[in-house]
């Protein structure tokens, strides 16, 4: 008779802990693209607690952004829609209503919710959080009179959510880094903390084989010394000694996120919720290290569009910890994922899917194998001009709206996007195809 009320018992916690709503912690960095991790295969950059979040959950290493730039990419994170149909071009708030966003849907289904750092589409609408604290664009600020870095600022805000938060309450926290984005106005670019400044000394930073003037004139001809990636890769890249004090810099602020974000799993592990919460580690575009000749991000290539994303959910099996998927996954799939995980509802215009089955079904589902690209003009086509493109994982096809120029590139055989294949006789037909198909995807983007 005890066993089986111990037995009943036990079942009862079992379906009570398994009905109970998952908290999600999502850490979005900047400017980090996908292979600024130890566990990506980079032999330089110190990321261990982002490589044990991958140990403990799935690395997918075909993640991408659909538009590589600040404020669009987090308006396509928040909405999980493209720039074509959410409207937001730059820095502003999208068009699309904030009740049919990510955090205002979890607040809606009763969560918790709030949003620290970063978040650069105008005025951040307050009343659709719990908790709130935005600021970007600098990497040291004076708070209440002490001096303090944005990332240490990002880790205290998250850890006073985590402090406050009403317990009865499942939480949705956005941890919105600045780093590693650069300062742009201050002439060191990279602003990491004292301490950190120990890293890197005695290493070189391989500089990468497509960072070369040769690279740089294989680009369309309208790019010009009054294009921006290139301007910023006279910031940063345009001797040996400054490359290699950019890069240094520009790793320690990466390795000071991943220790925030150590620090911020070892507070859930603590308090006894890290197996209740679903963690998501990406960041908001990739980055050029001075490949192409280029700078910053924006335009269609690998370096640019590529980013981190590491998933660890408590819903996955044993049996895929530690694993890697080469799925297509999309920056605009994060919020119907969240609120699928939280059994909210997902918005009809939606247009990203839900990555969970991609780990937790017994079969893999039918996913995309190619997307659309997308970035609009800044300024004018000689600052940052609009770009485009189909991408697959062995074509990628390009296309320049102010100018009407085409790119064809084989990424099999050309990885580093430098052999334009547009003018091959041989390659006619998957022109055409690709073309076609690029059509088809850019409005069904709208």
């Amino acid at each position: 008779m005890i066993a089986r009320l111990l037995s009943l018992l036990l079942l009862t916690s079992f379906a009570t802990a398994a009905e109970k709503p998952m908290n999600i912690l999502l850490l979005y960095a900047d400017d980090w693209r996908h292979d600024t991790l130890g566990c990506a295969g980079n032999l330089i950059v110190k990321t261990p607690h982002l490589d044990q979040l991958a140990k403990d959950g799935v690395r997918f290493t075909e993640n991408c952004v659909t538009t590589a730039i600040c404020g669009v990419s987090r308006a396509n994170l928040m909405t999980g829609q493209w720039m074509s149909r959410h409207g937001n071009r730059s820095f502003k708030m999208w068009d699309t209503p904030m009740g049919e966003t990510y955090p205002a849907m979890l607040r809606e289904k009763g969560y918790f919710v709030g949003h620290v750092g970063k978040w650069h589409n105008g005025k951040i609408p307050k009343e659709h959080f719990d908790f709130s604290n935005t600021y970007h664009g600098r990497h040291w600020y004076d708070v209440e009179g002490e001096k303090i870095h944005v990332t240490q600022r990002n880790e205290n805000d998250a850890m006073q959510f985590l402090k406050e938060r009403p317990q009865e309450k499942p939480f949705c926290l956005t941890v919105s880094f600045f780093a590693t984005h650069a300062e742009d106005p201050h002439p060191d670019q990279f602003l990491p903390q004292p301490e950190s400044m120990k890293l890197y000394q005695e290493v070189t930073i391989p500089v990468p084989e497509n960072a070369t003037e040769e690279s740089w004139k294989r680009l369309p001809s309208f790019f010009s010394e009054k294009n921006e990636g290139r301007n910023r890769w006279g910031w940063r890249f345009d001797t040996p000694e400054k490359y290699q004090r950019m890069m240094k810099n520009y790793y320690r602020l990466a390795t000071e996120v991943d220790a925030t974000c150590g620090r911020l799993i070892n507070k859930l592990k603590e308090e006894g919720l890290l197996d209740n919460t679903l963690v998501i580690f990406t960041t908001d575009n990739g980055y050029y290290h001075g490949e192409h000749g280029l700078g910053d991000k924006w335009y269609p290539h690998q370096e640019s569009i590529r980013v981190p994303l590491i998933i660890r959910d408590p819903r996955m099996a044993q049996v895929k910890k530690g694993t890697t998927n080469d799925d297509f996954t999309l920056s605009v799939d994060l919020a119907p994922t969240l609120l699928s995980a939280a059994n909210a509802r997902t918005p009809k215009r939606m247009q990203g899917r839900d990555i969970a089955p991609l780990y937790l079904a017994d079969k893999a589902p039918e996913w995309r194998e190619e997307f659309f690209y997308e970035h609009p003009t800044l300024q004018n086509a000689n600052f940052i001009p609009a770009s485009e493109a189909l991408v697959r994982k062995d074509w990628k096809y390009f296309y320049w709206p102010e100018t009407q120029t085409e790119q064809l590139f084989d990424l099999k055989n050309d990885p580093h996007e430098e052999n334009d294949l547009v003018a091959d006789p041989a390659q006619a037909v998957r022109l055409a195809e690709m073309r076609g198909r690029f059509k088809e995807l850019k409005e069904a983007a709208r």
